[in-house]
């Protein structure tokens, strides 16, 4: 997962959050939200901001290369 082989539990563990949390977003099942990207900027000293632009992005390209040519097709543009 990290450089340093840090195991989802032991991340779990530090971040005071349930080892299934961490398991279920490394296997895209489950987004960040504003309290799980909060406990990683503490721990990774980075940003909250980061990890919901990470997010973010990752959403929109799952839209993108899903389902993003059907919704052009059923959606009325502006007049």
């Amino acid at each position: 997962m990290a450089p340093d082989a840090l195991s989802a539990n032991a991340l779990a563990l530090a971040l005071r959050v349930p080892a299934t949390r961490i398991s279920e977003i490394i296997r895209e099942r489950r987004g960040i939200t504003a309290d799980t990207a909060f406990r990683l900027s503490v721990y990774f000293e980075t940003t909250a901001e980061m990890w919901m632009d990470l997010q973010k992005a990752y959403e929109l390209a799952q839209v993108e290369h899903g389902s993003l040519a059907q919704i052009k097709k059923e959606v009325q543009r502006r007049a």
